[in-house]
């Protein structure tokens, strides 16, 4: 058959490259925040997943959907499923570097920060992943908090070892714990949970009811609520129970997602269940915030990924495309789209690497406050960019973008999910008004992060006054996203002025002072589109 055309300026497929070199803004925020001890580390962690082999591993995890089996072949109930094993090759990794509970054996300052920049990296190959590892991470505390839970839970939590097999916890070298809050009549408003829990006897209880939601149902234990006698309670609720039995968690069906397809959710139904009182009775929501605390910021990172992943995708294809005689990148309009992304970029990383340094052990009084502050923040803020960017991300690739082979359908695909997960945004800029009216110290704090930023950036130091005189005012509960969008911003920006170099003056010409444009790439007259790019790919 003769050949009828030749293959030409189709950029080849971004592979084999170092996903945190490249990563400008990431490195200097992990030298910021007092982890660049860790660079080193992150240097050959990035050349690992920026190999093609990881990105073929990711696309696999997510092409071979997790297999639910409901019965064994003579009827006896298994209420499982099989996941591909590239979806154990990436929990493997995951626990080895310790991101699924390990880091915090980490004593070191920084180690907070140091996570949260791999995680952020892991996320630009796989998320559904990372759905089990950010609740087992979150769970540590938790379960280290009751001496009850230390052995075999909290220890198993931080080893190094991913132990896919189906066995009691005590028999594993190593655990996943869950999580599952949701239900049918609910969502959000845990507290209308149904669940029942009604003493067993031996400290057990017995739970009867649903989840709607119930994420990674093969964990080895979650941590859900339901409504004992003395009120909304949170449970251990264990996989296999201590003789070797399965626990009766009866899975009803798989959830047939929009994304997110390497990992397993389920909706469960409770035939009295045995499970273990974490904390008093009555007192569930305390103890699963304390979790959702590290998991909402995990959703920042997830996202924050995402989106850099997504302009990775971006910057390849328009230095490799050529159009009209020369490279995308070169040209004007195009630049200025890409240089706006590598702030928004930027300044999401930036953020989430200050909230994640307020994690340390060796933090202060003030900077938990301001972590409590931030967390639902950042959660809100970079979250809720994260469906827009990767979009504007496809749009560079054009029609490449938009088919399945393409690198960038599953990113977008899983980018409305973090938003949603752990509290859409109106729960957490409602969390944020919270944290401000009843901590009376919250102003303060958060002033003080904003003030220490003070530079020689006119315009940065407007909107911090700006900001202090809106923070004066009563917060109506209709103005939260307005307020905590501004707040987003401005620390941010706060951020990015904490290194030198052109990004952090960048972000404040085209965010601060008026209305950011609702698109990127309008406002090309506050900055130098070449120079940005360069900065956020040094």
């Amino acid at each position: 058959m003769p050949e009828t055309h030749h293959v030409a300026n189709q950029p080849p497929p971004l592979a084999d490259f170092n996903r945190f070199t490249v990563n400008r803004p990431l490195r200097d925020a992990l030298l910021r925040e007092g982890a660049g001890w860790a660079d080193e580390e992150l240097a050959a962690c990035g050349a690992e997943l920026g190999s093609a082999e990881w990105i073929a591993r990711g696309e696999t995890a997510n092409r071979n959907l997790p297999r639910l089996r409901l019965f064994d072949r003579v009827g006896h109930r298994l209420d499982s499923f099989d996941f591909d094993p590239a979806w154990h090759q990436c929990l493997d990794w995951l626990k080895h570097h310790g991101l699924a509970g390990g880091a915090w054996r980490d004593t070191r300052r920084g180690a907070a920060v140091r996570r949260a920049a791999l995680f952020q990296l892991f996320a630009e190959v796989e998320c559904g992943s990372l759905c089990p590892t950010t609740m087992s991470h979150g769970a540590v505390p938790v379960l280290t908090r009751h001496p009850e839970f230390s052995t075999p839970w909290a220890e198993a939590l931080q080893t190094l070892t991913h132990d896919p097999r189906e066995l009691p916890a005590a028999d594993k070298r190593g655990i996943l714990v869950g999580m599952g809050m949701t239900e049918k009549q609910g969502g959000s408003d845990v507290r209308a949970n149904t669940t029942r829990a009604e003493a067993a006897g031996d400290g057990w209880f017995a739970l009867t009811g649903h989840k709607w939601f119930f994420s990674v149902p093969t964990a080895d234990a979650h941590l859900v609520t339901a409504q004992a006698p003395g009120g909304l309670s949170c449970f251990l609720l264990p996989r296999y129970l201590p003789d070797g039995r399965r626990n009766t968690v009866r899975i009803q069906r798989a959830k047939d997602k929009l994304g997110d397809h390497a990992n397993a959710s389920a909706e469960v139904e409770f035939d009295g269940a045995l499970a273990r009182l974490v904390g008093e009775e009555g007192r569930g929501i305390p103890t699963v915030l304390e979790m959702a605390h590290h998991t909402r910021l995990d959703c920042a990172n997830g996202s924050a990924g995402i989106m850099r992943g997504a302009l990775n995708e971006a910057v390849h294809h328009a230095r490799h495309r050529h159009a009209f005689g020369k490279a995308l990148i070169e040209q004007p309009l195009m630049a200025a789209v890409l240089a706006d992304l590598a702030l928004e970029t930027a300044g999401h990383s930036a953020l989430c690497l200050r909230v994640a340094a307020t994690i340390d052990r060796r933090a202060s009084d003030d900077d938990r406050l301001l972590g409590r502050l931030l967390t639902p923040l950042a959660k809100y803020w970079v979250c809720k960019r994260c469906p827009a960017v990767v979009a504007e991300a496809m749009e560079v690739l054009g029609g490449n973008g938009y088919i399945e082979e393409g690198p960038l359908a599953r990113p977008f695909r899983q980018s409305p999910l973090n938003s949603i997960w752990e509290g859409a945004g109106n729960v957490m800029c409602l969390d944020v008004l919270r944290v401000l009216a009843r901590e009376p110290h919250a102003i303060d704090v958060l002033v003080a992060e904003l003030e220490r930023r003070r530079s020689a950036n006119a315009a940065y130091n407007r909107a911090v006054v700006t900001i202090k005189n809106r923070l004066a005012r009563p917060h109506a509960e209709a103005e939260a996203r307005h307020l905590v969008t501004e707040l987003a911003i401005v620390l941010e920006a706060g951020c990015l002025l904490g290194s030198p170099g052109v990004v952090g003056d960048a972000f404040c010409a085209t965010r601060l002072g008026t209305p950011p444009p609702a698109v990127p790439g309008a406002n090309v007259a506050a900055f130098e589109p070449r120079a940005v790019i360069e900065a956020a790919f040094a």
